[in-house]
């Protein structure tokens, strides 16, 4: 099923206004004297600054900057826009243009350039880089004359941290005694403390406990 498209008023209302627009400017830059493209350029010059400056206006508030730069080219758009408009209503004759109507609309395109120009390419501020902190003086201890200040006493050197004793468990050192036993009858000599490692499979500070204690 083919979904119908509801048309916007505020959109409908918005091209509607836009064209007439666009049509007054048209008419009025053609009466002064502008022929061809040239007329046809006026109002879309006229509405991309009214657009730029709004944009803009609405970029710096945004930012909290100041935007009186914005709010003039603004106005300045929009009293264009708005005088011709009222001017194609009947009050002009636009088979007879003023004179100073001419100049206006003839020195336009320099207007919109500066403002078109001045609205994109806006000066940004320099960073001030951060203060430096300053370096805090040395105090040095004063002394009185021909008095020498001892020097710090030296600090004694940490003693050693004895390791942890190790303890064979009683079943373990059993077990020992009978390996050393038999070791003894085999070979007519005491067990090493290697050897005794080798058979009971443990570290070498658990043998060595182990050693001692079948001294």
């Amino acid at each position: 099923m083919t979904r119908l498209v509801r048309p916007d008023a505020v959109l409908v209302q918005a091209v509607i206004a836009g064209a007439l627009s666009f049509a007054h400017l048209h008419d009025l830059a053609e009466a002064a004297g502008q022929h061809g493209w040239k007329a046809w350029a006026y109002p879309i010059s006229v509405d991309l600054l009214l657009v730029a400056s709004w944009h803009r206006l609405r970029t710096l508030r945004e930012a909290g900057e100041p935007s009186r730069s914005a709010w003039s080219w603004f106005a300045v758009a929009l009293a264009a826009s708005l005088g011709a408009n009222v001017a194609t209503a009947g009050l002009l004759d636009l088979g007879d243009v003023p004179d100073w109507l001419r100049i206006l609309v003839a020195g336009w395109p320099a207007l919109a350039f500066l403002g078109g120009t001045l609205l994109v390419h806006r000066p940004t501020p320099p960073n001030d880089p951060e203060p430096a902190p300053e370096p805090r003086p040395v105090v040095e201890r004063e002394t009185e004359p021909g008095i020498q200040a001892a020097p710090a006493p030296a600090l004694p050197a940490p003693a050693p941290v004895p390791a942890p004793a190790v303890t064979a468990p009683p079943a373990l050192v059993a077990h020992a005694k009978k390996i050393a036993a038999d070791h003894r009858t085999r070979t007519g000599s005491d067990i090493d403390t290697d050897t005794l490692r080798a058979r009971l499979g443990v570290p070498s500070p658990m043998a060595e406990a182990i050693a001692a204690q079948l001294a």
